[in-house]
């Protein structure tokens, strides 16, 4: 390609200081250094990791910086020693990644790179400390290694899964962060049994996603638990089949759920990091085989306090990291759950915009009003 080699010039949405809008810019992104990939983003997606860090909520804010990091696009060029990809290849950017030579690699049992695990505070590439965006000479920081509301960015080949080029970019992109996360931890983790009782804490996007495979793998009950009642007839879509609200109860919502199922569910999946979520999800499976799974990221002081007892009744907690997906070696197969009908990704769509109108995405976010926004480069 003529660009290969060469500084593209193109437009990137600028967060320059913290819970500001973003500014459409043109940005400088640099060629592709060792074991790198340049990419032209086709379709991206906003995800509550984007908005947490932009609003550096409990964190020391690093900016001007390009944020996004659920995506689809082609790959443009490639660095010295990538061999897995070629320009025209269709990719995922995934903010965690796959170095395939660590210990955790190499195990069937983790997908926690010691490479590239995510890292939200590094904002530069590996190979050389320092940022391939610029505008007049000043670095731009990367976000989680993927930046991805640029028409062009620069990814570490380990964090680009390539799926089938038949794959609508605009409907997988959502498998970059959110929705694999809950998917896996109910396929990969709870592993719920045809018939089987599933409770899901959360009903945002990733408890939706934890449904979902739920009603993938044949549950014939699933829980939805959530503060929002309003919630509850979006939730019908992906499976659920009851309702709970803990407010309106007047006892503790594990006991709510173990009188509606004799004891308890068979499996839970908590996707708030709510730490009262987090112990009622543990404590309202079924003893002797009830299995519940942590998602949310809980508050970094907060404690998971419960009777030791809970574990001597043979009721096992779990927790998931990006759904336990692989990035590079899986990704591919959840793409074809898509192609095959089996897995439905429009439902979760709620609102598109151009890339323009950016700053939309973020405000049907904070109303709480959107699923995901499709955002569409280019226009």
């Amino acid at each position: 390609m003529a660009s290969t080699g060469q500084v593209i010039r193109c437009k990137a949405a600028v967060a320059w200081e913290a819970g500001k809008p973003l500014v459409i810019e043109e940005v400088e992104v640099a060629p592709p250094q060792a074991m790198e990939v340049r990419l032209k983003i086709l379709f991206t997606s906003l995800c509550h990791t984007d908005v947490y860090f932009w609003e550096a909520k409990g964190q020391t804010p690093l900016f001007p910086r390009i944020f996004g990091h659920e995506a689809g696009g082609i790959v443009e060029s490639v660095g010295e020693g990538v061999t897995d990809l070629e320009p025209g290849d269709h990719v995922l950017p995934v903010f965690t990644g796959e170095c395939k030579e660590c210990r955790h690699c190499k195990s069937e049992e983790s997908n926690m790179c010691d490479l590239l695990r995510i890292n939200t505070d590094r904002g530069v590439m590996l190979s050389d400390g320092k940022s391939r965006f610029s505008i007049r000479g000043q670095p731009i920081y990367h976000f989680v290694g993927t930046s991805t509301f640029s028409e062009y960015t620069v990814i570490h080949v380990g964090c680009l899964a390539k799926i089938n080029p038949a794959a609508p970019l605009d409907k997988v992109c959502l498998l970059s962060c959110g929705i694999s996360t809950g998917l896996g931890a109910t396929l990969n983790v709870a592993k719920p049994k045809p018939g089987s009782s599933v409770a899901i804490f959360g009903l945002g996007a990733v408890g939706l996603a934890a449904a979902e495979g739920a009603r993938i793998s044949g549950a014939s009950r699933i829980i939805g638990v959530d503060l929002h009642s309003s919630r509850f007839d979006e939730a019908k879509k992906f499976g659920v089949t009851e309702f709970v609200n803990p407010n309106d109860h007047d006892k503790p919502v594990h006991e709510v759920i173990a009188e509606m199922t004799d004891g308890g569910v068979d499996r839970s999946v908590e996707c708030t990091g709510s730490i009262s979520a987090m112990i009622s999800a543990f404590e309202c499976v079924h003893d002797g085989w009830g299995v519940a799974v942590l998602v949310g990221v809980p508050s970094k002081d907060d404690s998971f306090k419960t009777n030791p007892m809970n574990f001597l009744s043979e009721r096992t907690l779990k927790g998931t990291f990006f759904g336990n997906y692989k990035p590079r070696s899986d990704l591919p197969s959840v793409v074809e759950k898509y192609m095959n009908k089996e897995l439905e990704l429009e439902k979760f769509i709620s609102h598109e915009v151009p890339f323009s109108e950016i700053n939309k995405a973020f405000e049907y976010m904070l109303a709480k009003a959107s699923l995901r926004c499709i955002i569409r480069m280019g226009a």
